[in-house]
């Protein structure tokens, strides 16, 4: 049983060594890779980096955390995690801060006026499925669109809160980022379901059409009070996008200043002009507001690339595993970054280290010379290998150097 005054301590305890760990030469060297990178300038190797999602059950149990009270329960979390990923030994850099976010209000509540559900799994691990709420065309007149309202006094009592705590020892930063995403697909099936969007492509175009164009005005309305706020931070730290200043250096931090990062997963079965039609011509004028684009997640972009290499500002092209890499050299080239992704079940099912070992030598031996990010996500799982992520990492390090001249 801990006392309130021992949690706080153990969490400053914690930051301490956060910050520690930010202010050292080896962090130094890491935010420099991914800058150079990012800028499509020569780092002294690719940068490695590995997202556990899934995996923290895993790697940090809930019973392993000594806070009771929520909040310093969740900066406790927060710390180990960061902790545990100094340990493995990517990329992924640390900053020299303690963010606490903005607060906003939606109105409605629910933010599109309707509630999304979803099918709980029936089984430990297993998948949900959609319960979408616009099921026939009269439940679209259900659909709101959502007003977001910066609360200026509730920032304040989170980021007093949070200094009270950490000031001394971590500065309290108060970041605010685009209240909804770009990639929209995510909410259209949310609110339509997966089954019915690709259905509507072609029985019903002008259906899918309205909710799109919903969801992308929502969007631009939201980055109109993110903007408004005063507050919007340039999201160019942590791993993936940690880059170069972006954007017009005087005046109010704008859209123009940050990097949009968002992908078409859900459109990935259509074809290439019916993504162009549904999903990519309805996120350009979010891109358009933005200064860098990241472009992909796991969908195939094999066929959809040239659309993606239209857009503007892009900055980084997503290959994931089921996108054909040389295709991918071939046309990307060094004019644009290439994230090259992992397939999370070929890294944490592999017979052995030779087969990691070999897939990160010849991948990286086909993109010599070009800007190069090795990332491996969306793990659900390490089958209780808790050192995979380390091995993993370490052999994409070698890789990296070996090829990165």
């Amino acid at each position: 049983m801990t006392t309130l005054l021992t949690e706080r301590t153990l969490v400053r305890e914690l930051a301490r060594t956060i910050a520690e760990l930010a202010a050292s030469p080896e962090n130094a060297a890491r935010i420099r890779r991914w800058r150079d990178v990012n800028g499509l300038r020569r780092p002294d190797r690719a940068p490695v980096y590995c997202r556990p999602v899934g995996c923290w059950e895993e790697l940090l149990p809930e019973e392993r955390l000594r806070c009771t009270d929520p909040w310093l329960r969740g900066i406790e979390r927060q710390f180990r995690r960061q902790l545990i990923k100094a340990e493995i030994g990517d990329d992924d850099p640390l900053e020299p801060s303690f963010p606490v976010g903005a607060a906003f209000a939606a109105d409605p509540p629910n933010l599109w006026g309707v509630e999304v559900g979803r099918h709980a799994a029936t089984a430990a691990g297993g998948a949900w499925a959609y319960d979408p709420p616009l099921k026939t065309e009269a439940d679209f007149a259900k659909l709101a669109m959502p007003r977001v309202t910066y609360l200026p006094d509730e920032t304040g009592r989170r980021a007093e809160r949070a200094h009270g705590l950490l000031g001394d020892i971590l500065p309290v930063r108060v970041v605010c980022d685009a209240p909804l995403g770009a990639t929209l697909g995510t909410a259209a099936a949310d609110l339509r379901g997966l089954t019915a969007m690709m259905m509507d492509t072609v029985d019903d175009p002008a259906l899918l059409h309205r909710l799109m164009a919903h969801l992308r005005d929502a969007t631009l309305a939201a980055m109109d009070a993110a903007e408004a706020s005063g507050l919007l931070t340039p999201n160019t730290t942590g791993p993936m996008l940690c880059s170069d200043p972006i954007g017009p250096p005087d005046g109010p931090v704008t859209f123009a200043n940050c990097w949009c990062m968002a992908n078409s997963q859900e459109f990935d079965q259509i074809s290439p002009a019916r993504w162009e039609e549904f999903c990519l011509a309805y996120q350009l004028p979010i891109f358009a507001r933005c200064g860098l684009v990241a472009y992909g997640c796991c969908e195939n972009l094999t066929r959809k690339m040239e659309g993606v290499l239209c857009i503007p500002n892009l900055r980084i092209f997503v290959c994931s595993a089921w996108t054909d890499l040389d295709r991918v050299i071939e046309r990307v080239g060094s004019h644009h970054v290439i994230m090259w992704r992992q397939k999370a079940s070929d890294v944490i099912f592999a017979a052995d280290d030779g087969a990691l070992r070999a897939a990160l030598e010849d991948g990286m031996r086909r993109l010599r010379g070009c800007h190069v990010q090795i990332v491996l996500r969306e793990l659900q799982t390490l089958a209780g290998n808790l050192d995979r992520l380390h091995v993993w990492t370490r052999l994409a390090i070698a890789a990296a150097e070996a090829w990165s001249a």
